[in-house]
């Protein structure tokens, strides 16, 4: 075997190995059902939560919210005339939907470079470094999903000022945000999951 063709092999095997998921696991009702399909989610999720204090029930609800835990979930396009492609409604992308900017904040910030936003150990890192942000600027407990939600999709300035007040269909999706972790809390009490 030629040493170009070695390579590529070898190649190939490392990119098959960090794949993204690019469908949700089945019932995203049932965070054991969650956590038994993917284990390495509920490995990420506790290492934020030890990391950050973020309840791994509150990280679930957001990325529920957010991409359906899609690895490679992207907005939709737009369009101008109902239909000329006009690019994406924004650049969030991945499971925890953040944008390019925020996105490099926080590889600014914590010195991860090489985080990917597909990847989900360093989307739930993102969430839990985003959320004690809120929690510092803003004054929101670590557990509060509806307004850490809330402040995940206004940004933090937008939080401040209230901007959610004027969007109703927003403080509803913040309140199903806030029933799904309080639902997931109580499946993740009840599971049996190996540590």
């Amino acid at each position: 075997m030629s040493r170009t063709l070695r390579a590529m092999a070898i190649l190939l095997l490392v990119a098959s190995c960090g794949g993204v998921s690019s469908t949700a696991p089945r019932n995203l009702n049932d965070a054991c059902s969650i956590a038994q399909q993917r284990p390495e989610y509920m490995r990420a999720f506790q290492r934020t939560q030890q990391k950050w204090g973020v309840p791994v029930h509150v990280q679930m609800a957001t990325m529920h919210q957010e991409s359906r835990f899609i690895g490679n979930a992207k907005t939709p396009h737009k369009y101008a005339l109902g239909v000329i492609p006009m690019g994406r409604v924004s650049s969030a992308y991945g499971y925890s939907q953040a944008l390019d900017g925020t996105w490099s904040d926080y590889q600014r910030a914590t010195g991860k470079r090489l985080a990917r936003r597909d990847r989900i150990r360093d989307a739930s890192d993102f969430m839990g470094w985003y959320m004690n942000i809120s929690q510092q600027r803003n004054g929101i407990a670590l557990h509060d999903a509806r307004n850490q939600y809330l402040a995940y999709h206004e940004g933090h300035t937008g939080y401040a000022r209230g901007s959610y007040n004027r969007k109703s269909w927003l403080l509803n999706v913040a309140n199903k945000v806030d029933a799904r972790a309080d639902l997931y809390q109580a499946q993740l009490a009840t599971c049996n999951l190996r540590r």
